[in-house]
């Protein structure tokens, strides 16, 4: 889902101009907080992605979000004040950032196209405390093993498929699931012997969902 759906070209235009939307581009692997850490903002990959983590004195990190085309953050709904929060842009990557409190101003609501683009807003957001619920789901496994079944488990829910595609790679899914990346590749290599998956690059295929064992 995009912020802009049902908007035209036009509207979309005009909502710009209307709430004054600057629009920022960032190079592979820079981190985007410094331009707007301290605001009160809503932020939108307009192009590109990007993750949000948390470093740490020892080098290691939490993958937080991983944020896509369309996806929204701000300071009132991503853990972006954190001092050590990072938002990295994987690759080029445009941003679109609107004052937050922009958002609430009545006199905007007689344009339909503020209507709509808020409506789409919220509907995002309401999907994003969603993937955050998910997380902590997963994050409250003890095991690594269970860690993963789990995160596995929340995406053939979404899928209704046995073939998962990870949305990263295997590096950062250690980061999100907040385990040592080796101990992890243990266990996916334990997973594999036990039957319970098989891997292809980021595909995972969830052996376990049948009796049929697949080769």
């Amino acid at each position: 889902m995009s912020p802009f759906d049902n908007l035209t070209n036009l509207q979309k235009t005009r909502l710009f101009s209307l709430l004054n939307i600057h629009t920022y581009i960032y190079q592979k692997n820079e981190n985007m907080i410094s331009t707007f850490k301290s605001e009160n903002i809503i932020g939108i990959i307009l192009r590109g992605s990007a993750k949000l983590v948390n470093s740490y004195y020892n080098g290691n990190e939490i993958i937080l979000e991983i944020l896509r085309k369309d996806s929204v953050f701000g300071t009132n709904i991503s853990v972006i004040n954190d001092r050590d929060s990072q938002l990295i842009a994987n690759e080029e990557t445009e941003i679109a950032v609107i004052n937050y409190e922009l958002l609430f101003n009545n006199q905007y609501i007689n344009y339909s196209y503020f209507n709509i683009f808020i409506n789409n807003l919220f509907k995002i957001i309401s999907l994003k405390y969603k993937k955050t619920n998910e997380k902590l789901r997963v994050l409250s496994q003890k095991s690594i093993r269970d860690k993963l079944l789990e995160y596995f488990e929340i995406q053939y829910q979404k899928s209704h498929s046995r073939v998962i595609e990870l949305p990263f790679t295997l590096k950062d899914l250690a980061d999100y699931l907040v385990v040592n990346r080796t101990s992890m590749f243990r266990e996916l290599k334990y997973l594999k012997e036990d039957r319970f998956i098989k891997t292809n690059g980021k595909k995972i295929t969830l052996l376990y969902k049948e009796n049929l064992v697949i080769y």
